[in-house]
């Protein structure tokens, strides 16, 4: 019986003392039982779009659409993440030789790395941007 009571009492106190790692940095404990927050990291200086873009060309279009007059616009910081999006715009050709004309794409830049890339729709801001040679 002393047995099974001192059990118990071990686990209870293994339960107690695990508690307090879980409790969060607003939780109404004292402070030194709180987990300290996550710290931000700095926000990224905004990144050079000529030279990611002339750099990753490969990425953001098809080798085989031989993009021509590419055109980048200034960086803006990303809504939903830790980068930023430009606006690239390109003489393109077809897979059957024919010219697409202009197309617009966004890209999204992390560390200095195009991450995704999307075709510009008319909802987006890429139609009054300014945009510069690379």
């Amino acid at each position: 019986m002393l047995r099974i009571i001192a059990h118990a009492a071990l686990l209870i106190a293994a339960l107690a003392l695990g508690a307090c790692g879980f409790a969060d940095s607003r939780a109404p404990v004292p402070e030194f039982m709180r987990m300290k927050e996550a710290e931000q990291p700095p926000p990224e200086a905004p990144p050079d779009v000529k030279r990611v873009v002339r750099e990753q060309i490969d990425v953001v279009f098809l080798a085989t659409s031989y993009p021509r007059e590419v055109h980048v616009a200034p960086p803006h910081r990303e809504v939903r993440g830790p980068g930023w999006t430009a606006c690239v715009r390109a003489q393109l050709t077809s897979a059957t030789g024919t010219s697409l004309g202009a197309q617009t794409y966004i890209v999204t830049i992390n560390g200095g790395k195009v991450v995704d890339r999307r075709r510009a729709d008319a909802d987006d801001i890429c139609g009054t941007e300014t945009y510069e040679p690379i």
